[in-house]
């Protein structure tokens, strides 16, 4: 029988403790030891094996000052929740995007228990730690516990967190400048590790500044084991620079569980989906007269000499299993043999210091599937078709100007509100290479969503490739910094984000192809981190050492003035472990009739509130 470790002080209206599970998942595996609920070391070295325990010593480790607080931040509980915000909203009953806005650790803390083991791609851009302009989170690590709950519950009740110092720049003159952003970063990346499916992966944005103390933060965090790669994403170049223009930036890759991610990614070839419909609009129209239907195919490729698929003209060719381009078949240190036509029994003679790329098995197969073309009795050709070939395996060095995101940005909010924005196109290829084609309905998650890139990047793979994918974006209502920005009506960056989805729906929506492909019920629900609704979570400054009658009141009147019923049911369903996206029944209940009850030490007759029942999938 295992023993549990479960912690019994646990609040059921607080956020998972990670601890907990980690001590379950122990016992599970390891149940000797354990002994009354602690860990006996010396029983554990004996399971593992003396050699398998490191016992002091010297050792390789990444450690920094403020390490153990962070991880204390990391297993502090929340008591918040995330209130709906119909008026922010799009399509709010039916949508499946999600957007929040609040300081996303605490909203990680949230959402874990509901999205545990669910995200398939956590894409993120978290501050470089530059030393003039990041702004680092406010995770307090020198304040006690009760100090931090004491502050997350000063939340006001609009949820805004903007209150003055709770933002801080983390100069390079502070002696722990490295320490305070790997502080920062190590308690969000373990929770986005718990949100992870076996097979879900995770992209870092980051440059020189901390990279390489971010590879082997990611090497902790999630296993060296799960590295996938290290790219480079190079944009524009910078001739002012003194000694070298650093014109790159890295993109850290690293897998939940390696051995589950799928062994091929791809990404479509810029340009192909356009001549697949002409060709099929071309085969509709001539059938077998594949010369007439070829001839045609050339002249539209010289009148879209200015777009991608002008690249792709080389596949001019038609016939019954698509269009296609003819391949030497031959290579150097290729197979020499005798290859024999099986139509005439001819020998087709070899080229000198040449060899085939076939035997005669396979040759036989592709000429009965009229894969061969026949040039003459002594020359042949392979056919190559591009819709076999229309993916591209993702390279790691990657270019694209920094210029074009912003400009693109710029003109789907018609004016220039955010500096610097992380372009669109790059992080819909990383949704498109990483939720691959037997799993195009899963889920996206950025926590550091500025102007909702991912979000805009979600919606776009969708609308090219008829996927379900959903996203959850989290963002820190972080003020605007320019005044373009606040004379159209932007505070806070959170603000644009929501208006740069709200923009790439509408831009969908007005698109007869684009809307084709997208999934029922477009929309984004918004989503507000708040203090609990509920009196005895949230504390409401009700001491546990205050008389009992004053601990049974919280809890016969247990909602926070002013809490709607949406409200509570939302913190709820977080609670019960339900998506923020879970359907839900809205059933409108009489008032019973009127009941004797006793309050307090008088007694009388009171309706009591008609309510509104609410009910979800999952939760009744």
């Amino acid at each position: 029988m295992h023993k549990t470790m479960t912690d019994k002080t646990t609040d059921p209206g607080a956020s998972p403790n990670p601890v907990h599970r980690l001590r379950e998942q122990l016992a599970a595996l390891i149940p000797e030891a354990l002994s009354e609920g602690r860990l006996d070391v010396a029983a554990l070295k004996r399971a593992l094996g003396e050699s398998a325990v490191i016992d002091g010593g010297e050792r390789y480790a990444l450690n920094w000052a403020g390490k153990s607080d962070a991880y204390r931040v990391l297993q502090t509980p929340s008591t918040a929740t995330l209130r709906p915000e119909r008026d922010k909203s799009i399509n709010f009953d039916e949508a499946q995007h999600v957007f929040i806005e609040g300081e996303n650790l605490e909203v990680l803390k949230v959402l874990q228990k509901a999205y545990f083991g669910k995200v398939k791609l956590i894409y993120i851009d978290p501050p470089y730690n530059t030393g003039s302009d990041s702004f680092i989170y406010p995770d307090r690590f020198q304040e006690s516990k009760e100090d931090y709950l004491r502050r997350i519950n000063e939340l006001n009740d609009d949820g805004t967190l903007m209150r003055e110092g709770f933002f801080r720049k983390n100069s390079k003159e502070s002696g722990h400048y490295h320490s305070n952003w790997l502080s920062m970063m190590l308690p969000r990346l373990y929770i986005a590790r718990n949100l992870l499916r076996e097979d879900g992966v995770i992209f870092v944005s980051c440059d020189d500044n901390e990279v390489h103390n971010l590879r082997l933060l990611m090497n902790e965090v999630l296993g060296e084991e799960n590295f996938v790669a290290q790219m480079v994403w190079e944009g524009a170049s910078k001739n002012t620079a003194d000694q070298i223009g650093v014109n790159h930036e890295y993109v850290l890759t690293y897998a939940k569980s390696l051995p589950s991610v799928p062994k091929v990614w791809a990404l479509a070839k810029d340009g192909v989906d356009p001549i697949l419909r002409e060709v099929e609009r071309l085969r509709v129209q001539y059938g077998d007269d594949f010369d007439s239907a070829s001839a045609d195919l050339a002249a539209w490729y010289r009148a879209n000499k200015a777009t991608p698929s002008f690249a792709h003209r080389r596949f001019r060719y038609i016939d019954k299993n698509g269009v296609y381009k003819e391949d030497d078949p031959t290579a150097p240190g290729g197979r020499k043999f005798k290859l024999m036509n099986p139509r005439t029994n001819a020998e087709i003679p070899l080229r000198a210091n040449r060899g085939w790329a076939f035997d005669q098995e396979e040759f036989n197969k592709l000429v009965m599937h009229d894969r061969i073309s026949f040039i003459s009795q002594t020359s042949v050709m392979v056919r190559r078709y591009l819709h076999e070939t229309d993916t591209v395996t993702p390279q790691s060095v990657f270019y694209q100007p920094t210029r074009s995101a912003s400009e693109r940005l710029g003109k789907l909010l018609g004016g220039t509100y955010f500096d610097y924005p992380k372009d669109d196109e790059v992080v819909r290829q990383f949704v498109e290479m990483a939720t691959d084609v037997a799993d195009k309905d899963c889920l996206v998650v950025d926590f550091f969503a500025g102007s909702a890139t991912t979000a805009h990047a979600v919606l776009e793979q969708n609308a090219r490739d008829g996927g379900r994918r959903r996203f959850v974006a989290i963002q820190l209502p972080e003020p605007v910094d320019t005044e373009q920005a606040k004379t159209a009506g932007f505070s806070t960056i959170s603000d644009i984000a929501r208006a740069r989805i709200g923009k790439s729906i509408e831009r969908i929506k007005g698109s007869e192809d684009l809307v084709a492909m997208s999934p029922p019920g477009l929309g984004c629900k918004s989503f507000l981190l708040t203090p609990s609704h509920f009196k005895q979570w949230r504390g409401d400054g009700i001491d546990t050492s205050e008389a009992l009658a004053e601990q049974m009141k919280m809890f016969v009147d247990s909602e926070k003035e002013g809490a709607e019923t949406e409200w509570k049911l939302y913190e709820l369903l977080l609670k019960f472990g339900q998506a923020l996206t879970i359907p839900i029944e809205i059933i409108n209940f009489p008032p019973p009739p009127p009941q004797k009850c006793i309050d307090g030490n008088a007694a009388g007759l009171r309706h009591p509130r008609a309510s509104d029942a609410l009910r979800s999938g999952g939760l009744h």
